[in-house]
């Protein structure tokens, strides 16, 4: 399976994703040739192994995708990357430098929502391959959490040489929103690193009452405006009742990228400021201001996309029925996510400076 196959799984896509009316920058084709000759193997018996023993070696660089990137910020970003291999049986192998190549292409298509705003990290990590997904559930948490065991791992290494107190924005998409409520239940149930948090960015992975419950840190966003919450939702059409992300009997705590409601209140596609498809190089393929609005499903939590369809915006994936939207999470919403990051690290420095003055 190729990359333009594999898109994001829980996952990032692999290439730009379009409407199937609009005029490609690369016809896919083109592009899947390209890559075919380039198609990493899956892991060896060897690779696999050491995929399951030794520690990563964090203070060693070339084990983060970024690393310090904007130096002349005042907030950090811990940024986890979504599934992008879907060769391995279990989880992904730092020895395959084919790979990473496409978990820095992964990264890249989110970074410019973020890098505006915070110095941004991002580390490689052994994730679970995509077929983790296909498993019963210990198995596919064995996988995720040796996954996580490299996050944490990164994560510590980053707070003891680089965070020296300085606030943090934790994101992810899919299993890297995953990642971060891991984070979260880990490291952020002390006042101290609760006071460092600006937002967990945690889309495409629902924030769930069982969640909640285990952590009390975590704490759902209800406007454009609070600090430490969680921003958390998955898209799909209106017409679909049940997907893996948000299965039927589950509630999700959602927000509403555009008009930063909690509620089924609409917003309309004008208050939409640009969705942006982007390449593996993080440039910006294809912006249409206006493409789509959106509602909360109050009964299931999903954020249902209107004024597209399922034919324009394919699941590409096997485990999501067609009308899941879930690799275009991040995409229909660029440019309102982008300003909302801006927005609360503006208000973030804010209140900072005065709790300072008033010292």
């Amino acid at each position: 399976m190729g990359l333009v196959a594999a898109i994001m799984t829980a996952g990032c896509a692999g290439q730009s994703a379009k409407p199937a009316s609009e005029p490609a920058v690369e016809e896919p084709q083109a592009q899947a040739e390209a890559e075919a000759a380039e198609e990493p193997a899956a892991a060896t018996k060897e690779e696999a192994a050491e995929a399951t023993t030794s520690a990563v070696d964090y203070s060693d660089q070339s084990n983060w995708v970024y690393y310090g990137i904007g130096e002349d910020k005042d907030v950090d970003l811990f940024l986890v990357c979504p599934t992008v291999d879907t060769l391995d049986e279990e989880n992904m192998s730092l020895e395959n430098e084919v790979m990473k190549k496409y978990f820095e292409g992964a990264l890249n298509m989110e970074r410019g929502i973020y890098e505006d705003s915070a110095r941004m990290y991002a580390p490689y990590y052994r994730q679970a391959a995509m077929n983790s997904y296909t498993q019963e559930a210990a198995e596919r948490d064995r996988r995720l959490e040796f996954g996580y065991r490299d996050i944490s791992d990164a994560f510590a290494y980053y707070l003891e040489h680089e965070n020296d107190g300085r606030p943090i924005i934790l994101a992810g998409f899919s299993q890297g929103a995953d990642m971060c409520y891991r984070l979260m239940g880990e490291y952020f149930g002390e006042k101290e690193m609760q006071e460092k948090l600006v937002a967990c960015y945690a889309i495409g992975w629902a924030c769930t009452d069982e969640l909640m419950q285990k952590y009390p840190q975590i704490v759902p966003a209800e406007s454009a405006d609070d600090l430490g919450a969680v921003i958390s939702f998955d898209c799909e059409a209106p017409e679909v009742t049940e997907t893996f992300v948000n299965p039927a009997g589950q509630k999700a705590h959602s927000i509403n990228p555009l008009n930063w409601k909690t509620d089924g209140t609409p917003a309309d596609k004008s208050e939409n400021l640009g969705a942006c498809f982007t390449g593996y190089d993080g440039k910006i393929a294809t912006e249409e201001a206006e493409l789509c609005g959106c509602y909360i499903d109050e009964e299931r939590g999903a954020l249902k996309v209107t004024d597209v369809t399922p034919e324009e915006y394919p699941a590409k994936i096997d485990i999501f029925p067609e009308g899941a939207y879930h690799i275009y999470d991040y995409q229909f919403f660029f440019r309102n996510l982008q300003e909302n990051v801006g927005h609360r690290v503006e208000l973030y420095m804010e209140q900072a400076e005065a709790v300072d003055q008033a010292a």
